[in-house]
């Protein structure tokens, strides 16, 4: 149950269109559904704005099938499931046809409808290199799923500065930036020289072995001398996507 609907059955009480009973029952029973193996939070929307999120890995596909039933059911919209992999796409993809969607590159599916674009200003996801995509993609459809525009900026690092230069017309008019990178991590640094809005950096597990399987870039975002920058842990394309989505929401 989200914010606007529970407004709206408040409204239907206050004019005498459903009982005291009816709202009981619904409140009642939308607080979460235990399902054995998961407990379903159908009362995270009311509380933080956004529905709960299937986080996909070490689930089996039934299980996800399952969580994902059990929040359509009561009345969930959209239901993202982030890290999927392709055993349980097939199997949502057999049951529910046309409205699921899988993306291979970034491992991520969609259940429902994608919201319309309702957020205050743009979000920039920008990536240092192409093998930053899976990452920036698993950012960029969480923010689209939150009901967010989206900018996508890929392969800009700071080996060739003049392709991220190429758009700051774009990177200035963004009310975040997500900026993804492995390596050194230093994209984080330029953009948020550049930029009058938070930027929220992603290190990813891209890089030699002195990377260190993203900690280096993990390290050298966290030290960044740029002001309004924020980081997220290593590959955590959604944690980004969701703080970029709150903030771009605030009204």
């Amino acid at each position: 149950m989200e914010k606007s609907e529970l407004m709206s059955l408040l409204k239907d009480f206050k004019e005498g269109k459903i009982s005291e009973e009816d709202v009981l029952l619904k409140l009642k029973t939308a607080p979460f559904e235990d399902l054995g193996f998961a407990k379903v939070d159908h009362h995270r929307a009311i509380r933080q704005g956004i529905a709960e999120v299937i986080y996909g890995a070490g689930k089996t596909p039934e299980q996800i099938l399952k969580i994902t039933e059990s929040a359509r059911n009561a009345g969930q919209k959209t239901v993202l499931i982030t890290r999927m992999k392709t055993e349980a796409a097939e199997l949502l993809k057999a049951q529910f046809d046309s409205n699921f969607v899988f993306d291979e590159m970034s491992h991520v599916g969609i259940r429902g409808e994608i919201s319309v674009p309702n957020g205050m200003g743009k979000i920039a996801v920008v990536t240092a290199g192409t093998s930053d995509m899976p990452v920036a993609e698993e950012a960029a459809k969480t923010c689209e799923a939150f009901g967010n525009e989206v900018i996508r900026i890929y392969d800009a690092g700071v080996a060739g500065l003049h392709r991220l230069l190429a758009h700051l017309e774009e990177l200035m008019s963004a009310k975040v930036v997500i900026a993804i990178a492995g390596m050194e991590g230093a994209l984080a640094s330029v953009v948020g020289g550049l930029v009058d809005c938070p930027v929220i950096a992603v290190p990813t597990s891209v890089g030699y072995g002195a990377n260190f399987g993203g900690i280096s870039a993990l390290l050298s975002m966290m030290n960044s001398c740029a002001s309004g920058v924020s980081v997220v842990n290593i590959d955590n394309g959604f944690g980004a996507a969701y703080q970029a989505s709150m903030i771009n929401h605030i009204k």
